[in-house]
């Protein structure tokens, strides 16, 4: 590992002016990915930020029953809130399918959602990535690409986005609040991870020095659910994992929220397959019609062509599961 400077900041504005004043910064919390990184020598920043003392770690009740999640809030910890697990069901179960209990218990929110989208190519600094050094190349492409991405891929990266809880929040409409110097913005979930195109080392839409300091979950009345289809059922990421909401009334479904993850190169909002489900009857026909639709756009490879199969049958056996669970209410 190679030398850094450590600034531990007393507020949300000196961490922001720590991190906006060099051009090779790097916030840490919980470090779960990021001190990985910089011990095989792929994340290099000159100065270490660390946000761990700022008061970020609360979750809030807002006026129309939603959550504001403090950025520093423990993966563990949002996983485990009453109101969390009464009211978003989808999110705590894709918290605890997230990782193993020790990395639950280090993790933060905000270093969740900002954690890289990799491969294990990434990984080797032998292999050709144009993550760690862009125009470099994908080894990915024409080389061992059995979990990579079959939405969202271009020519230069095709790697997959590890979170599980970003993809729970996606489904849930979820804004981030960020600190820049410039002040305060509000980003949609969906829109905070860029797709790769030809910069695929550029992964979110987050200026440099800005900071994720809090994640706003509106109010869901509809049952939700998150399904994570995987090697092994120990610690590994998702192959196929979807999160879904389902409001289903008189047979009808009055609205659907469908999100995906292990299939893209970002949390996956699953749109086409929502504006098809929206209105149609809740049966195994529609709800297999939406994932084909929703699919329609993968590129596949010989090695990852059986996630489009495994992602139809998660997504139908999801919904079916909610359907009933939204009869039965």
């Amino acid at each position: 590992m190679r030398p850094f400077a450590y600034v531990k900041p007393a507020d949300v504005e000196a961490a922001v002016l720590a991190a906006s004043t060099e051009p090779r910064t790097r916030f840490i919390g919980g470090g779960t990915n990021l001190v990985d990184l910089m011990r095989e020598g792929i994340e290099r920043p000159d100065t270490v930020v660390d946000v761990t003392g700022l008061p970020l770690d609360t979750i809030e009740e807002l006026p129309d029953g939603g959550l504001r999640v403090g950025a520093l809030v423990r993966n563990s910890v949002l996983a485990a809130d009453r109101r969390v697990r009464a009211r978003y069901p989808v999110l705590s179960q894709a918290l605890l399918a997230g990782a193993s209990a020790q990395l639950r218990n280090m993790a933060t929110v905000g270093g969740n959602l900002l954690q890289r989208t990799r491969c294990p190519y990434f990984y080797d600094t032998d292999a050709a990535c144009n993550k760690r050094e862009r125009g470099a190349g994908c080894d990915a492409l024409d080389g061992f690409n059995r979990g990579s991405a079959i939405l969202g891929v271009s020519d230069h990266c095709i790697a997959t986005h590890p979170s599980d809880m970003a993809v729970a929040l996606a489904a849930l409409d979820a804004v981030i609040e960020v600190r820049g110097l410039d002040g305060t913005r509000r980003v949609p979930l969906t829109d905070l991870h860029r797709l790769p195109g030809d910069t695929p080392d550029v992964e979110t839409d987050l200026a440099h020095g800005e900071l994720i300091t809090a994640v706003e979950i509106p109010a869901l009345a509809a049952p939700s659910r998150y399904r994570k289809v995987r090697d092994r059922a120990s610690y590994a990421f998702a192959l196929v994992s979807v999160a879904a909401a389902l409001d289903v009334r008189d047979g009808v479904i009055a609205e659907a929220r469908l999100a995906l993850g292990g299939v893209a190169t970002k949390p996956w909002r699953a749109r086409e397959a929502e504006r098809l489900l929206a209105g149609g009857p809740a049966d195994e026909d529609a709800f297999g019609r939406a994932a084909d639709a929703e699919l329609a756009a993968a590129t596949v490879r010989p090695a990852n062509a059986f996630k489009s199969g495994l992602a139809r049958a998660t997504i139908v056996a999801t919904l079916r599961e909610l359907s009933t669970e939204g009869t039965a209410r």
